[in-house]
């Protein structure tokens, strides 16, 4: 602990400044400008180095916090990055999209804002890119045996980059075009831009490891053929099918799950010919579901120049403030104002869509919504309190059901758990010799920093499956349920 009294001295919690929303909303650059590195230092210092550091218990990776901290404070941003990459991949990817529960257990937030730890790290990861720090680390030498990791989204690069270190030979597939899973095409660059994703894919073909787009297991491979051609498989296919609204008027055009949304519109920011991309261009948009996703579509629509845009959540507006069911060191649910919610838009809560209203010609035209009550330990529209909202262009954003695993059982027999994820044991193995399992097919829709963990932790496992030991680390198990929200 570099500055024992940096808490005390410095105790504004200081962000570095988003760009002017008109200027923003213009464009699709990320919101986010250059934060001064003194301002960085300031943040750093801050930091407690407590003697149980809590922000260990609420990282999934288990990040040294305190001690890059001290590491930034010092000016050490070579040491910083050293210190990040012992436990964490791809910090340029978390410290742009995770929701960082490391900070809602920092101690000083229990009276005071707590750090700012995810701006600390993702500075230190542009910095060390910035300067040249980060370099391919190619196995010293070649195992011999042969992996498949089937998805590019953060789980499968995290298994392919650890387990190609170790020196297996390690080819991705991906179905979409390009390698980056929903990093590619789920994530508008708003919020990361795509840059970010091809400097460490061309680290990690450096390092040897094989991409393969636009490849469909299932299809264009048999997943039997597949799991006989490779020594071992993980599936890291992620959580894609969505959650549906089925209600009057579903079939109506201008309806719209978010990812068919959000994919098409990615593409053509990426310079890509869309054909007849979904364009919110002068329509009333509303969005159903208040989460990530949702935010993400708000964001989307505002610059394709919306001509309104609501948000529709159907339960309770969540609290400004810590509630006491939700005590320090706990990740609190709490009301989040993310940078599309600062563009414009309105957001409803206590807001159960009854029905999708159309014109003649089969479209939508409005939504039928009614105020939520809770009764009966459930959430019911309230008789008599309908009313309709405009709407040309519907966006469901309500979440995701799981894995679209009918293929892989049809083809190999894998299990399926009661939540509909793939079934896999303590060490992400499944019903199927030689397949493992992580992220979110195994465990749910979860968090971006879960899927890093456990493609961490699953390497370490198809390592030890492939030479009988492992030197790669483990930080999570797949076994408990507690942990797949």
């Amino acid at each position: 602990m570099g500055d024992p009294r940096g808490f005390l001295k410095y105790t504004d919690r200081e962000l570095p400044p988003r760009r002017p929303v008109p200027v923003r909303i213009s464009d699709w650059k990320e919101v986010y400008g250059a934060q001064d590195p003194e301002v960085l230092k300031r943040q750093a210092s801050r930091c407690m180095d407590c003697g149980v550091p809590f922000c260990h218990q609420g990282c999934p990776l288990g990040n040294l916090i305190p001690e890059w901290n001290d590491l930034v404070r010092r000016d050490d941003g070579l040491g910083a990055i050293e210190r990040l990459h012992e436990t964490n991949n791809f910090p340029e990817f978390t410290g742009r999209l995770c929701p960082a529960p490391c900070e809602s257990s920092c101690v000083l937030g229990i009276n005071q804002p707590p750090v700012t730890i995810k701006q600390v790290e993702v500075s230190i990861i542009d910095t060390a890119w910035a300067n040249g720090w980060v370099k391919p680390l190619p196995p010293e030498r070649l195992t011999g045996k042969t992996v498949a990791v089937v998805g590019s989204g953060p789980a499968g690069l995290a298994a392919a980059q650890q387990l190609t270190r170790v020196g297996h030979t390690v080819a991705v597939y991906e179905r979409d075009d390009r390698i980056g899973g929903l990093l590619r095409y789920g994530i508008p660059d708003f919020k990361m831009e795509k840059h970010h994703v091809d400097q460490r894919l061309a680290q990690m073909q450096a390092e040897g490891t094989r991409f393969r787009a636009g490849v469909t297991i299932g299809v264009d491979i048999t997943w039997d053929d597949l799991i006989e051609r490779y020594d071992a498989v993980v599936v890291a296919t992620g959580a894609p099918v969505p959650r549906d609204l089925s209600i009057p008027g579903r079939d109506a055009l201008g309806i719209h799950y978010a990812m068919d949304y959000l994919v098409p519109s990615n593409r053509w920011v990426a310079g890509d010919a869309v054909a007849q991309p979904i364009d919110a261009a002068g329509k009333h948009v509303v969005i159903l579901g208040g989460g990530d996703t949702g935010a993400d579509c708000l964001g989307t629509a505002h610059r394709q120049r919306a001509e309104s845009v609501s948000m529709l959540a159907i339960g309770q507006q969540p609290p400004t403030e810590r509630p006491e069911s939700q005590p320090w060191p706990m990740d609190p649910t709490l009301f989040e104002v993310q940078s599309a919610h600062e563009e414009g838009g309105e957001r409803m809560y206590l807001a159960s869509t009854v029905e999708f209203m159309t014109n003649d010609a089969g479209e939508v035209r409005a939504l039928k919504v009614a105020e939520t009550e809770y009764r009966d330990g459930g959430r019911f529209p309230k008789p008599g309190s309908e009313r309709e909202i405009p709407a040309d262009l519907v966006l469901l954003a309500l979440g995701y059901k799981g894995p679209d695993y009918q293929l892989m059982h049809e083809q190999c027999g894998i299990d399926v758990d009661e939540r509909g994820n793939i079934a896999r044991g303590r060490d992400y193995d499944t019903s199927v010799p030689g397949v493992f399992v992580a992220g979110d097919a195994g465990r749910g829709a979860s968090l971006i920093v879960w899927a890093i963990a456990e493609g961490r932790a699953v390497a370490s496992e198809v390592d030890r499956f492939l030479e009988g030991q492992t030197s790669l680390p483990a930080p999570v198990r797949a076994t408990d349920r507690a942990l797949a929200v």
